[in-house]
């Protein structure tokens, strides 16, 4: 899996070909000019042929060109992590971006089985590891390579018995370090895992605050979080610790290398054999570390590059979540002018085993105002939900002016539509943009009129800044009425050609509902019109009423009809919330 996710990232890092091109290249030379440093190391010492006796020209030049050598590296060296921060950060900037635009073709189940703190740590936590990753290993690879290249070459033209027992060593590294990241690859899995759970408990848990406080579950709260704090600190101390023993080992086999090294060289010089001498051995003890130093380094980042990995697979794992299907007999050019909408024999569940809706039948004509009723999980939402094609049904079809709504364009379809629900969501921005968010194109006299319709325009103009104001964390805290009458303002500036009013007037007080229903009234003049309301005083004036009990339609006519059925399900519904009158 990790491979595959490996190659699945490579081509977002290979979009900035030049940088990496010119980051290879200055690689070559910091590797090169590395490797030429420990050379004449070896040469330097070498001018020191006994006590009292030094080839000082020799030395000085030598030390001349160290110099040079040396800023040439560190030169180098500063280029390299400059251009990975930016080979890294684009990279990571990319796949972000393709990870969101997908997110949004996601069905809406998705985001009703998915907590939103999950989704939100893996677009931030998971990808910011795998950047920091990126950078660690470009830093090391570009001139790790090079190194590791010119120091094998080096050490094989100095002596290549030692050269075979630094492969050995080098050998042995590689055999640690894969049994080691085989050991602790799930760890990480489960670790980062256990994070997006966390987060997802800290939004839930932050967003909830009043209804905690309320009900005084500070306690319970503190222990469900302490449960899971607990729980990702042991995976993380395991997963860290089993990774941790990778440099370490990794040490300790590089340092056995160097004993042996100094062990065989000794054997060597006593019997004389390949003519080495004290610098060719120091400089050959140099270039062995060099050689396995980005092995080394590598090691070092190894608990980094598996956090890293576990995070690629959770973005991949997001981005392989299936969009919403596209039929291949949409029409693109299919246009909703009068409103008519049947549903016809549409069954539904969201879990296959418990149904919800089934053989579900529905005419209404264009223009008419519907009113869906009923308790707690009847369907009525539902309903919405499969009309808005946020749910596909699971048999049977809707059909709008005729044509199944399965070949109208998802986009064309919603666009016909206005919704006011009772989540209210307003965005970080000005009031302003957030009341044209449906028809950035509106007229500044639309927007006045459709807020005094929705009783908010007296609150906006007592702003300092009126429409200008900003809304949002570092903006102006409003109600959850006064957002609600800014989302009702919102969708009359849409200037929808249907209506979809789900609870829409939830958190507002009784005068101001009333306002409201006056200017909903003008506004579903000559649309068709949905409206979800438990306050059945809010729908005496629709053409139909649906009163739905687990998914059927147990009743329907007009509001005076229905209250003719004795003791039927709307008629007690309607004389229990209006028995004190």
């Amino acid at each position: 899996m990790s491979k595959r996710n490996i190659q699945r990232f490579l081509p977002y890092l290979t979009d900035l070909k030049k940088e990496i091109i010119l980051a290879a290249l200055l690689g070559l030379i910091n590797g090169t000019s590395a490797v030429m440093m420990t050379f004449y190391i070896g040469k330097a010492i070498d001018t020191m042929v006994s006590i009292h006796e030094v080839k000082l020209k020799s030395l000085m030049s030598i030390l001349i060109l160290l110099i040079g050598i040396t800023l040439t590296t560190t030169l180098s060296q500063w280029l390299i992590q400059r251009l990975a921060n930016r080979v890294a950060y684009f990279s990571i900037a990319h796949l972000r971006k393709d990870a969101f635009t997908h997110l949004n073709k996601l069905p809406l189940k998705f985001y009703d089985q998915t907590a939103h703190g999950d989704i939100m740590s893996r677009f931030t936590n998971d990808l910011d590891f795998v950047s920091e990753a990126c950078v660690a290993i470009f830093n090391t690879i570009f001139s790790g390579m090079t190194i590791v290249i010119i120091s094998l070459i080096s050490m094989f033209f100095l002596s290549p018995i030692l050269t075979l027992l630094v492969l050995t060593t080098t050998g042995f590294i590689f055999l640690v370090n894969w049994l080691v990241a085989q050991g602790s690859q799930k760890q990480f899995q489960k670790q980062q895992k256990i994070v997006g759970d966390l987060s997802g408990f800290l939004s839930e848990t932050i967003e909830g605050q009043k209804v905690i406080k309320a009900f005084q579950g500070e306690e319970k709260s503190y222990e469900q979080f302490s449960n899971q704090n607990a729980t990702l600190q042991k995976v993380g101390e395991k997963a860290q610790f089993i990774s941790s023993l990778t440099n370490p080992l990794s040490r300790f086999v590089d340092h056995l290398g160097y004993l042996a090294i100094g062990v065989v060289s000794g054997v060597l010089i006593i019997n004389q054999i390949g003519n080495i001498t004290i610098g060719i051995i120091t400089s050959f003890i140099i270039y062995s570390s060099q050689f396995s130093k980005p092995f080394i380094e590598l090691s070092g980042i190894t608990p980094q590059i598996q956090t890293a990995l576990a995070g690629l697979s959770r973005i991949f794992q997001l981005m392989d979540e299936p969009e919403e299907k596209i039929y291949s007999n949409e029409k693109t050019d299919a246009i909703i002018e009068e409103g008519k909408i049947e549903f016809k024999e549409v069954a539904f569940s969201y879990q296959k085993e418990t149904p919800l809706i089934e053989n579900f039948n529905l005419l209404v004509e264009p223009g008419k105002t519907i009113a869906i009723v009923g308790k707690t999980g009847a369907g009525k939402s539902t309903l919405v939900n499969l009309l808005m094609r946020f749910y596909e049904v699971t048999s049977g079809e809707i059909l709008i002016d005729n044509v199944p709504i399965k070949e109208i364009p998802r986009d064309t379809l919603r666009q016909s539509f206005g919704m006011v629900l009772q989540e209210t969501w307003l965005f970080q921005g000005t009031i302003w943009e957030n009341l044209t968010f449906g028809n950035p194109n509106a007229t500044k006299e639309e927007v006045i009129t459709a807020c005094k319709d929705a009783s908010i325009y007296h609150f906006i103009t007592t702003l300092p800044d009126g429409f200008e104001t900003q809304l949002g964390q570092r903006g102006l805290s409003i109600s959850d009425g006064q957002k609600q009458l800014l989302t009702i303002a919102r969708t009359m500036i849409s200037q929808p050609k249907m209506l979809i009013l789900d609870e829409a007037t939830s958190s507002v007080d009784t005068l101001t509902e009333q306002l409201i229903q006056d200017a909903f009234l003008n506004m579903m003049k000559d649309k068709t019109s949905f409206v979800i309301a438990h306050r059945l005083s809010t729908i005496r004036e629709a053409d139909t009423i649906l009163v739905m009990e687990a998914g059927e339609v147990v009743e329907i006519g007009s509001h005076d009809e229905l209250l003719k059925i004795k003791n039927g399900f709307y008629y007690t519904l309607y004389h229990a919330q209006f028995k004190h009158l």
